[in-house]
C-alpha cells in the first residue's frame, strides 16, 4: 500500500476482480456449493490456489464480471448525467446477451429486461420490494475508480444509486452498489480499512438518502425499506469493534472455513451469505480486514465459503488489487483470464478520466 494508486493498481483492481469472480464461481461448482470446508478440500485436491489457471473453458468469468465491465465501459465513454445512465443501461442490455453458463440472478435478468435505454426515464424500473440481491454491488466497484476523490462523493453516490436501481430498486440492493463504489474510492484514497464502514454510514448514506429524495422516484417505498441496510452495517461495525473507525478489530477465537460459514450467515438476510446488497461488500471488507496483503488468505475468506462466493470475491479482489497490485498473486490466477484485455483497457480509461478535473460531473437525473 505504498504510495498513491497508479494505473497499474487500477489494472490490478479490474483484473483481480475478474480473477476472484472466475475462481469463486468455478463454472458454477463453487458459487452454489454451500460448504466452505468442502470447497477448501476441493481446492487442496487441485493443488491449491497457486495451481489454478483461471482460463477458458473451465474457469469462465460469471455474470458479475460481464456486468462490471458493462458499468466500467459505460463510464469510460466520459458521458455524465442522464446520458451516462442511458449508456450504462444500454450496455447492461448487451451484457445480458453474454450470459450462457454465467448464472445471472433473477433480479438482473428481470431488471435489465425492463430497461428502455434512449427513451425518457428508460434507465429506471418499477420499485420492487424483493430486489435486495447483490447484483448491483458486484458491478459497481469501477464507479469508485471513476470518482475516487472525496469532493466527488455526490457523483459517486448518484451514479451508484441510479445504475444500481436499474436492476435492484430496493435500498438493500442499490445501497450495496454505493458501498462497493465507496470502498473502492477509499482504497484509492488509501484510507485506513477500519474507517470504511463508518464512512459508509456517516458520509455516504446521508448523501444517498438526500439524492433519492431529490430525484422524486419511488421515494415513499425507498424510505420505508431504508433502515435494514444501515442497521445491519451498524451491527457489523459493533461486532468487529470498529464502530469508531479505529479498532482494534475484534475476531472470533476460531475463524476457519467452518466457523466463517456460520458467521457469514449471521450477516445475511436469507441465510445465503453475500447474496444481498448489504452483506456482499460486508464479507469483502471482513476478508480484507483479516487478510492484509496475503492473497491466499483473502481468497480463503472471500472466495471459498458456502455463500455467494464469486460476488464477494469480485468485490474483495478489486479492492485488494487497488491496495496491493498483483504482487504475491500466482500468475496463473489471472494471466489468461477471459476478458483480460477489456478489463485492463477499461481500467486505464477510468484512471485517465479520474485524473482529469471535469466540470459538471454530478449526475443530475431530474
Amino acid at each position: 500500500m505504498d504510495g498513491p494508486a497508479t494505473v497499474e493498481h487500477y489494472k490490478a483492481a479490474m483484473l483481480l476482480s475478474g480473477a476472484g469472480d472466475a475462481i469463486g464461481y468455478r463454472n458454477g461448482l463453487w458459487e452454489f456449493n454451500k460448504s466452505g470446508p468442502a470447497i477448501h478440500q476441493e481446492l487442496q485436491e487441485l493443488g491449491g490456489l497457486k495451481n489454478i489457471r483461471a482460463e477458458l473453458p473451465d474457469w469462465p468469468v460469471s455474470d458479475d464480471t460481464v456486468l462490471h465491465l458493462a458499468t466500467a465501459e459505460g463510464l469510460v465513454t466520459g458521458k455524465t448525467g442522464e446520458e451516462l445512465l442511458h449508456e450504462v443501461a444500454a450496455r447492461y442490455v448487451v451484457g445480458m446477451e453474454d450470459m450462457e453458463d454465467r448464472a445471472p440472478g433473477f433480479s438482473c435478468i428481470s431488471g435489465v429486461s425492463q430497461l428502455r435505454p434512449g427513451k425518457k426515464g428508460g434507465y429506471r424500473v418499477p420499485y420492487d420490494a424483493k430486489r435486495t440481491g447483490c447484483g448491483a454491488a458486484m458491478r459497481s466497484m469501477c464507479i469508485g475508480l471513476r470518482y475516487p476523490k472525496p469532493k466527488q462523493l455526490l457523483s459517486l453516490v448518484a451514479v451508484a444509486v441510479e445504475t444500481g436501481r436499474m436492476t435492484h430498486p430496493h435500498p438493500t440492493g442499490f445501497l450495496g452498489s454505493v458501498a462497493s463504489a465507496l470502498f473502492t474510492a477509499y482504497a484509492v484514497q488509501r484510507r485506513p480499512l477500519t474507517t470504511w464502514g463508518l464512512g459508509l454510514i456517516k458520509e455516504a448514506l446521508p448523501v444517498a438518502q438526500s439524492f433519492v429524495q431529490g430525484q422524486g422516484f419511488a421515494v415513499a417505498e425507498t424510505e420505508r425499506d431504508w433502515g435494514y441496510f444501515c442497521d445491519k452495517w451498524q451491527w457489523y461495525l459493533d461486532l468487529r469493534g470498529i464502530a469508531d473507525g479505529r479498532g482494534p478489530v475484534t475476531w472470533p477465537a476460531s475463524y476457519g472455513p467452518a466457523e466463517r460459514d456460520e458467521v457469514y450467515k449471521t450477516f445475511s438476510l436469507w441465510g445465503w451469505a453475500g447474496g444481498d446488497g448489504h452483506d456482499a461488500p460486508m464479507i469483502a471488507l471482513d476478508a480484507l480486514l483479516g487478510s492484509g496483503s496475503d492473497w491466499e488468505e483473502l481468497m480463503s475468506r472471500a472466495a471459498f465459503h458456502g455463500g455467494d462466493s464469486d460476488s464477494t470475491a469480485a468485490i474483495a479482489c478489486c479492492l485488494w488489487g487497488l491496495l496491493y497490485g498483483t504482487q504475491g498473486v500466482p500468475e496463473g490466477n489471472y494471466s489468461n483470464l477471459e476478458y483480460r484485455k477489456r478489463l485492463e483497457r477499461s481500467a486505464a480509461g477510468l484512471f485517465a478520466l479520474s485524473h482529469r478535473n471535469l466540470v459538471g460531473e454530478t449526475c443530475n437525473s431530474h
